[in-house]
């Protein structure tokens, strides 16, 4: 989200925004062929007021009151580059269905193609036709005519968006500039300055016919448009962290099959550091993992899914990604008392071993079919001992998490096809393609990865080239693919053990000093056990993804220093100190020796603890812990 922070009221996941950043730095620009000059600021651009300064992102162009109160993360460009197209084809496909075609600038003519028939391996096919052929589709079809919808402009049978946290406004007016088929745009946020300020950025922009400021709580605009009349088509909701106090109300006040478009910036929860929290944010216990990214995407996925449960709805994952420092999902939501009986199904447990990383689902329900009828019941497990059968450690328990996949690869495709034929449109073009390549390359029906480099540190083993180990998997009969989430995941339906006797094979001729290794640690225990099958590392040709091969933006290099996640907004105004210089002030602060005696009178004395204290009232230690635990004896 995008954010200018409030000098007047407190600031919280209400209307602080995860594009906050303390200062609008220009980007350099890594998409030559770009025609945008986005993430630049100016501050004499006629029309300005003293003191004033813009920001330019994609068609946009964004007031803010003062130039060393710009809070805009150009970081974030790629999430708003990628909620656009994503939102764009999106509409395509809802509008069909209500007769009006939209029309991209510098898009060829387009048709929504179902690319179900595809075959495997090949690459990606672009949705698109010729003037001539779609006429001729249209014709078979009943010579059905098209409404047609371009972009800045109102259309009646379009889509009603939300932006229920929307700061500056930025988000908004993108979508009136750039996507084509749009009723209304509800750009919210709680504060009073910035609505005011996202109301004179559509003016500004000349969208104020399609984008509309609100000023209030973003879940009341939600629950008051729960109604089926009322509901929006799109709902975006960015917020500064969890979006967890949001979820409840977005999964009621979309419309049926309507587009829910949700960030994650609370990277330290879901990823394993605090899973107390996230259980109580998400109903899901994070941990530890090499595939924690993964894992963060199925735990929101899991508790939208839950959440939508309790009003007989359910959702369908169009596109689930993980970047930078936050994951984003794009889900549909739908209606059906049938389908919501499979919920239990679609969730699962995790086992995890804290020795070597091998992992195993135990899904939450089953169901089988009985004639014409399902029966549901509760699934039986679990699916592991007390101890892991590689290495004797213990087990974690993780979850539930979503276990069905995380993307629509139809949709996906589309969403490529549309990117990588309109190259110009987006200025992050080539990572956006790079991304979807590879999540049209990942397995859909295996949940979670193993990473390569763990499995070797695990036994202390040389690790074996990518390729080699693939194609050792495939040789070996089983699928693997790379994940958009790790750089070096191996995702594969192959079970741990085989994966297991492949690294054994590969420390045979890489071999290790066993007399180094603990007899308790996991590597004595996993290279003790004899591999059961014959590992061939020869390179097989299909071991190569596409977009490897391609030479595609996948993992893209940190675009500037302290890129990351910003600060977020003091209470009552001001600029929150630079990120470097918080960090400069606190680092060691623990270690710091203190040098004023006074101080040490509130630590308590830890002598005093063990009865071995001498000093008395001379301690430099505080005693009282010691007083206030008599006076309770006595008591």
């Amino acid at each position: 989200m995008d954010r200018k922070k409030e000098p007047e009221e407190s600031q919280d996941t209400r209307s602080a925004g995860a594009d906050s950043a303390p200062t609008a730095v220009p980007v350099e620009d890594t998409n030559p062929s770009s025609s945008t000059e986005s993430g630049q600021t100016s501050s004499t651009e006629p029309g300005l007021l003293p003191g004033e300064t813009v920001v330019r992102e994609g068609k946009a162009a964004i007031l803010f009151p003062s130039a060393n109160e710009v809070f805009y993360n150009p970081v974030q460009e790629f999430n708003r580059d990628l909620t656009c197209a994503v939102i764009t084809e999106f509409a395509r496909e809802q509008l069909a269905q209500r007769g009006v075609r939209i029309l991209v600038p510098g898009e060829r003519d387009r048709v929504v193609v179902r690319l179900s028939e595809e075959k495997n391996g090949t690459e990606h096919q672009e949705a698109s036709e010729q003037p001539e052929k779609e006429q001729q589709h249209e014709e078979e079809g009943g010579k059905k005519e098209y409404i047609t919808a371009s972009v800045g402009e109102r259309c009646e049978q379009g889509l009603r968006v939300l932006e229920g946290l929307a700061a500056s406004g930025l988000r908004s007016v993108r979508f009136a500039l750039e996507v084509p088929g749009l009723k209304s745009i509800t750009a919210n946020d709680y504060s009073a300055k910035a609505a005011a300020l996202i109301a004179r950025n559509a003016q500004h922009n000349n969208v104020s016919h399609i984008l509309q400021a609100s000023q209030r709580d973003a879940s009341m605009v939600m629950y008051e448009a729960r109604g089926k009349k009322e509901r929006y088509d799109v709902i975006d909701l960015d917020p500064y962290g969890s979006p967890s106090p949001f979820l409840d109300a977005a999964v009621q006040a979309v419309s049926e099959g309507g587009l829910l478009c949700i960030t994650c910036t609370d990277m330290a929860v879901m990823a394993g550091n605090s899973g107390e929290t996230c259980y109580s944010k998400y109903g899901s216990m994070s941990i530890k993992s090499k595939y924690c990214h993964e894992m963060a995407l199925r735990i929101i996925l899991h508790s939208l899914d839950q959440r939508a449960a309790v009003y007989q709805r359910y959702i369908e994952p169009l596109l689930s990604v993980s970047v930078d420092f936050y994951i984003r999902v794009f889900v549909r939501v739908k209606t059906g008392q049938a389908v919501v009986k499979n919920s239990a199904s679609k969730h699962a447990l995790l086992y995890n071993c804290v020795g070597c990383g091998a992992f195993h689902l135990q899904r939450m329900g089953k169901k089988m079919s009985q004639g014409k009828h399902m029966k549901y019941s509760a699934a039986t497990g679990p699916p592991v001992g007390p101890n892991c059968e590689h290495c004797r450690q213990r087990h974690q328990l993780g979850g539930p998490i979503w276990a069905e996949p995380i993307h629509d690869i139809t949709f996906v495709q589309n969403v490529l096809g549309a990117v990588s034929g309109n190259p110009t449109r987006f200025r992050t073009s080539k990572r956006i393609e790079g991304v979807l390549s590879m999540v049209t390359e990942e397995l859909r029906d295996v949940p979670l990865y193993y990473v390569l480099d763990h499995l070797s540190s695990t036994v202390h083993c040389n690790t074996p080239p990518m390729l080699q180990f693939r194609s050792a998997l495939l040789h070996a009969g089983y699928r693997v693919s790379l994940s958009h989430a790790c750089k070096n995941a191996v995702k594969t339906n192959a079970p741990a053990g085989v994966l297991w006797d492949l690294i054994r094979c590969w420390e045979k001729s890489n071999p290790v000093k066993r007399e180094r290794l603990s007899e308790t640690s996991p590597a004595h225990r996993i290279l003790s056990a004899e591999p059961t099958l014959q590992a061939c590392f020869e390179i097989r040709e299909d071991a190569n993804p596409q977009s490897r091969k391609r030479h595609l933006t996948r993992f893209q290099e940190n675009p500037q220093a302290n890129w990351g996640p910003k600060a977020r907004a003091k209470a009552g105004g001001g600029i929150s100190s630079e990120l470097e210089d918080k960090r400069k002030q606190f680092q060691g602060k623990r270690k710091k020796p203190i040098t004023d005696s006074s101080q040490l009178k509130s630590l308590p004395c830890k002598k005093l603890r063990k009865g071995t204290c001498t000093y008395g009232d001379k301690c430099c230690y505080s005693h009282e812990l010691k007083q206030e635990t008599n006076e309770e004896k006595m008591d």
